[in-house]
């Protein structure tokens, strides 16, 4: 994936901040924030392990689940003519829109 770091099995998205000159790291998939920062990408992951182990800890401390739970729904906002277009292509597959729509995600998720 691109931007993106494992850290002790954990994903994390990764960037630059050019106004103050550090990389920044955020985890992905928890309850809470859980960021870090570095000034170079190697100390990033030293920066991202304590970052996490410090949340894990306040999590278990404050009996707190750290971890998001994922439902598998969400709203997509589409301008029509796109809902149109997505509608008739999963028609065209025989698949229903829901269908279409996983497996158009999940190519790009696994592709990324």
């Amino acid at each position: 994936m691109k931007n993106t770091m494992e850290i002790d099995g954990h994903r994390a998205i990764v960037s630059f901040d050019p106004d103050i000159g550090m990389f920044r790291g955020e985890f992905l998939g928890l309850s809470g924030g859980a960021d870090f920062y570095a000034v170079s990408v190697k100390s990033l992951a030293e920066e991202g392990r304590k970052s996490l182990q410090i949340y894990l800890d306040v999590c278990r401390e404050k009996s707190v689940e750290p971890y998001r739970a994922f439902s598998g729904k969400f709203n997509v906002r589409l301008d029509p003519k796109m809902h149109e277009k997505a509608v008739i292509a999963a028609a065209a597959e025989n698949k229903s829109l829901n269908e279409w729509v996983a497996e158009a995600i999940e190519a790009a998720a696994d592709a990324g």
